[in-house]
């Protein structure tokens, strides 16, 4: 699936190019432009989200560094609240934008050092520029998804933080009832067991426990009917269409192991829009590469990167276990157990993280060409 992405078509080094970096925050954006190395910035603040005067300042700039209407104009920002929009915003108006990894821009190591938005903004053109001039690795740019495939991502992100909201409303629950000394499940009578409770000394319940204790598991309802209906969307959903991404769903829950939560996080958080070149990529993506240290004669491993997609990740471990219990002959399975399954029980834990990074590659494999992988067992049809 194709993705908005401007790496491809930065610039010319020959032509004349203006360089802008943006700041955001809530209220006020600030910018910064230059033409090149050895120029002073032009620094100027807006009020955020106001586009006349992104386009006022734009020309204005154009005007100060004597550059033509038609000169072309390479941003860039970092990558936050604000999302995706202001990027598509700025490739209709034919300027290419770069949004940036905040994590991978290097900063200055000294205990204290100072930070101001107008220094970040410098910070960014001077990185802006050098990544132009050819030096790619001096920051990660983000890849972004087109619409549709961002738009998909809310449904089994919205299911999940319902499910932990619910979670949080059932915990407070019965923190409630255990500093009464009272453990009563949580079922669809609770609310008529709530008038039958005795305390210790034969007491009911308070009367203020039990209207905030209601009012907990009304809340607490509410949320089972969202989820339940949520859930119930994707199964038709997975049941009725053809859209390729809902294919390749279904590809994955073909496998012994693989269910409909995490097959469908899997597709639309990772396979259905990113074109992957190879096994690296897949694991880095998913923050599941290993970070040596190595310096003088000092050489250790500091364990994963965790710089990727953390609900992959999430999920990648879970089935991971999974993966040993429901397809134990895979060769998979069987290297786990040949290298960590005698181990302690840390080796074990390390040994997961190897075998999620292992699977996830697998599943790509599967998805692009069809052969499962080696050993695993299908569902019956």
């Amino acid at each position: 699936m194709i993705t908005e992405t401007a790496q491809s078509t930065l610039p010319n080094l020959e032509q004349n190019v203006l360089y802008l970096a943006f700041e955001l925050s809530q209220n006020q954006w600030k910018l910064g432009f230059t033409i090149g190395v050895g120029q002073d910035p032009r620094i100027r603040t807006i009020t955020a989200r106001d586009m006349d005067a992104l386009q006022w300042e734009i020309h204005k700039a154009r005007q100060r560094f004597s550059l033509s209407e038609d000169a072309l104009v390479l941003s860039c920002y970092e990558a936050g609240r604000d999302g995706f929009w202001l990027h598509r915003y700025l490739l209709k108006q034919d300027i290419t934008n770069l949004i940036v990894d905040s994590a991978s821009i290097e900063v200055n190591r000294r205990m204290r050092r100072a930070k101001t938005d107008r220094l970040d903004v410098g910070k960014l053109l001077t990185m802006l520029m050098r990544y132009h001039f050819g030096e790619r690795r001096v920051w990660r740019v983000v890849t972004v998804p087109d619409r549709e495939s961002e738009d998909r991502r809310h449904l089994h992100r919205g299911l999940a933080d319902l499910k932990v909201e619910r979670t949080r409303h059932i915990n407070r629950i019965k923190g409630l009832l255990t500093g009464q000394g009272v453990c009563i499940p949580i079922e669809a009578d609770f609310l008529d067991r709530l008038q039958t409770v005795r305390l210790w000394d034969g007491s009911s319940l308070p009367g203020e426990l039990i209207a905030r204790l209601k009012r907990e598991y009304q809340r607490m309802q509410l949320l089972n009917q969202q989820i339940h209906e949520l859930e119930a969307y994707r199964r038709e959903v997975i049941r009725t269409s053809q859209r390729p991404d809902i294919q390749q769903v279904r590809q994955l829950m073909s496998l012994r192991g693989i269910g409909v939560n995490s097959a469908w996080l899997f597709v639309m958080e990772f396979f259905s829009w990113r074109a992957f070149r190879n096994r690296r990529q897949v694991g880095a993506l998913a923050g599941l590469t290993s970070t040596p240290y190595q310096s003088g004669g000092n050489s250790q491993e500091q364990g994963i990167s965790k710089a990727g997609n953390r609900h992959i990740r999430a999920i990648a471990i879970e089935i991971a276990w999974g993966w040993l219990r429901f397809q134990p002959d895979s060769q998979l399975s069987v290297w786990y157990q040949r290298r960590f399954g005698h181990g302690s029980s840390r080796m074990r834990r390390i040994g997961i993280v190897a075998l999620a990074r292992k699977l996830l590659i697998e599943l790509w494999r599967y998805l692009e060409t069809g052969i499962p992988p080696e050993g695993a067992v299908l569902q019956p049809q």
